[in-house]
């Protein structure tokens, strides 16, 4: 009986240890077991990158202006079920030299798909960010920034860099719902070559702040960059 037990519970430990193990793995910033992964670059020089994950919407236009009245591009990490619903402002992103991401069609979590479903997830909105007129090559950020296996190991067969972030206001709830705390909470954790993450388009405390944003990192003498350019400073 006691031999049984031992087992039992070495299999329970075992169990609750892999299990920590994935779920760590699944929502690290920084690894992965394939392919190449960036929260951010490591460079000397003071360059840093505006992302905006989900959309388009109809606050587009209102995003595109504070970036064309500060004079800024960033990337756009659109899910392609918005971008059916949203295929104008889409073509406007596009227009204004800003830059388009892949951040998966439904934004459903990737862990434990096919390589079968995860294809479709992004090639479904490859082809309507490049039906809207983007000719970039597109990077690909995972929806809740979650992944495992599959999901990496497809991107790296299909030579593509996973996108992550080092700094997210958003994540803490006392700070998502008040626009001057996301931004002096951007500024204040900002360095050489980090990937800012914002939700501009659903959330307009997160939209209020871009504007801010902008104004204090340049003040502080911070050049903004897409996350393509962005990448060619790293060290």
């Amino acid at each position: 009986m006691r031999k049984y037990f031992l087992i039992i519970t070495s299999s329970i430990v075992l169990f609750l240890i892999l299990g920590a193990a994935i779920f760590l793995i699944s929502r690290s910033l920084s690894f992965q077991f394939f392919g190449e992964i960036y929260p951010n670059v490591v460079t000397s020089k003071k360059v840093i990158a505006l992302t905006f994950d989900d959309g388009p919407s109809v606050k587009t236009d209102s995003i595109l202006k504070i970036l064309e009245d500060n004079k800024v591009k960033a990337t756009f990490f659109l899910n392609g079920n918005k971008i059916e619903n949203n295929f104008k402002e889409t073509q406007r992103i596009v227009l204004s030299g800003n830059e388009i991401g892949n951040h998966s069609y439904s934004h459903n979590r990737l862990l434990f798909k096919s390589k079968r479903h995860i294809k479709d997830q992004i090639v479904r909105t490859d082809s309507l960010i490049r039906l809207a007129g983007y000719s970039h090559p597109i990077h690909f950020r995972p929806p809740y920034g979650k992944k495992f296996l599959m999901l990496p190991l497809y991107l790296k067969s299909d030579n593509r860099k996973t996108i992550m972030w080092d700094i997210d206001p958003e994540s803490y709830a006392d700070i998502a719902s008040d626009s001057d705390k996301i931004a002096d909470y951007v500024v204040q954790n900002s360095k050489n070559g980090s990937i800012i993450l914002l939700h501009v388009m659903f959330r307009e405390p997160s939209l209020k702040s871009v504007a801010v944003i902008i104004k204090k990192l340049k003040e502080e003498g911070y050049e903004f960059k897409t996350v393509s350019e962005l990448l060619e400073f790293n060290e």
